[in-house]
């Protein structure tokens, strides 16, 4: 007997590898790829077609049958056509009756009808099992193996087992499946591959708008002015000098605007002695925009280090060391070394570096390949307290190499000040406000909010509508 059982069992692995057959409606190129794609991976696949004939470029280890025919020989049906097509499919509701239908279409643009395409197939096939899958892969993706950027694949529907199944074959074929529920999120599956950089839309747009006014501003002043009053011209300037003000000051305002909604979250929470209220709708997207903030603000630093490192080449730059070379050797005289200057300028250097240093280390954890890798506290670690420490580092660089100027009116061309003066006002507003809110009276009752703790909980929303149901 125990004998038996172990053959029994010595078998049964072989019998659960087998795949079963899967169908495709639609010989389309999404179809053909995710066709090859399965059969690489061990399924043998019927495609369904109007036409039965085998064309050449149908997978050849697959079948081509016609629809009703195919779909008897699977429980699994992947429809791989336009929502536009889908009515041929009301002719064969016996035949599909039960099966498992995997809706994989997309639309031209968001939200085109009212209800998803996979819901819309639900109603056309009541008595049919539809899943929503794989639409976020493309055939291209599938043809070429690159399947690196979309390798993610939402998966939803209401019947439990028939979306495990589909999320076998997902991963059968070397993707991941990532279940977003019921069918009711088809919607913002189908909506998922419109979009075009959805949360990188602010972080640029504020970008190009800060990038034009600091142009503008430093054109007035380095270019502008001196033709008008000196009748010089530095129009050169536009080509490196300018850009070269405008990356470092962009990438630290950037930078000081990832920490500032932290801090006014955390004003917010303290004022209202609670954190299960939301955030105004500003706040909340301005805080989920913070990694792109701050890897825009890293590009930026990254330019600025680039645009340094040319300026010992630059024509204008040896022309004036050459001119001062030769008016000390005219005069026989030689400027003896200013200490003081040597010490501010090896300090702006040194903070540069470490500031960049740290700006880098933030960009690198913040890949998903490296955050995946860290626990929550570690991540919180880097991204809070490193990153403070790299705000504090690029905005002492600032101040060092201008702090100088500031009270000098002499030098306020236009009665404006320098354009760095204007970087420094959101870095040092955030910077105050978190060294305020590091003192104990304040850090504690927040801490305790952010664990739970409320200072009038019968304000908070849960109560109020714990309240009001018990009215009722």
């Amino acid at each position: 007997m125990t004998k038996n059982s172990s053959n029994i069992m010595a078998l049964s692995p072989n019998t659960s590898n087998k795949r079963e057959t899967v169908c495709i409606f639609g010989t389309g190129d999404f179809g053909r790829a995710l066709g090859l794609k399965m059969i690489q991976s061990g399924y043998p696949v019927v495609f369904g077609s109007r036409s039965t004939q085998t064309s050449s470029l149908i997978p050849k280890d697959a079948e081509v049958l016609s629809h009703a025919e195919a779909a008897q020989k699977a429980a699994i049906i992947i429809i791989a056509l336009q929502r536009q097509h889908y009515n041929f499919l009301i002719p064969l509701a016996e035949v599909l009756h039960g099966k498992v239908l995997v809706d994989v279409s997309n639309n031209l643009k968001i939200n085109q009808y009212p209800e998803s395409n996979a819901e819309y197939l639900s109603q056309l096939l009541p008595g049919a099992r539809v899943v929503k899958a794989f639409n976020t892969v493309s055939a291209w993706a599938l043809q070429s193996g690159t399947l690196d950027a979309s390798r993610q694949v939402f998966v939803c529907g209401d019947d439990m087992e028939a979306k495990q199944m589909v999320m076998d074959i997902v991963r059968a074929v070397g993707l991941t499946p990532l279940d977003k529920g019921s069918l009711l999120a088809a919607q913002e599956i189908e909506n998922y591959p419109l979009q075009l950089f959805p949360m990188w839309k602010f972080p640029i747009f504020l970008s190009l708008g800060l990038t034009a006014f600091f142009f503008f501003y430093c054109l007035a002043l380095d270019v502008i002015y001196p033709y008008v009053y000196q009748n010089k011209d530095f129009s050169f300037f536009i080509v490196i000098s300018i850009p070269n003000r405008i990356c470092p000051i962009l990438a630290l305002i950037l930078l000081a605007l990832v920490y500032l909604p932290g801090v006014l979250a955390a004003i917010i929470q303290l004022y209202r002695g609670t954190k299960y209220r939301r955030f105004p709708d500003w706040l909340d997207k301005w805080m989920l925009c913070r990694k792109q903030l701050g890897l825009v603000a890293l590009a930026f630093a990254s330019v600025h280090v680039l645009y340094t490192l040319v300026i010992p080449i630059r024509s204008y730059v040896r022309w004036r060391i050459s001119s001062h070379t030769i008016s000390q050797a005219l005069n026989n005289k030689t400027e003896p070394l200013n200490t003081t200057n040597a010490w501010l300028s090896d300090s702006y250097v040194a903070l540069g570096i470490l500031g960049f240093f740290f700006f880098f280390l933030l960009g690198i954890t913040s890949l998903p390949s490296v955050s995946n890798n860290v626990n929550w506290r570690e991540f919180r670690f880097v991204q809070s307290k490193l990153g403070y420490l790299t705000l504090i580092l690029c905005t002492a660089h600032t101040l060092v190499y201008g702090g100088k100027w500031f009270l000098n009116l002499s030098l306020y061309k236009w009665y404006l000040p320098h354009a760095y003066m204007l970087s420094l006002i959101v870095p040092c507003i955030v910077l105050v406000i978190k060294f305020v809110l590091i003192f104990p009276c304040l850090d504690k009752p927040l801490t305790q909010i952010r664990q739970g703790w409320e200072r009038n909980p019968k304000y908070s929303e849960q109560s109020n509508y714990i309240i009001n149901k018990s009215a009722v």
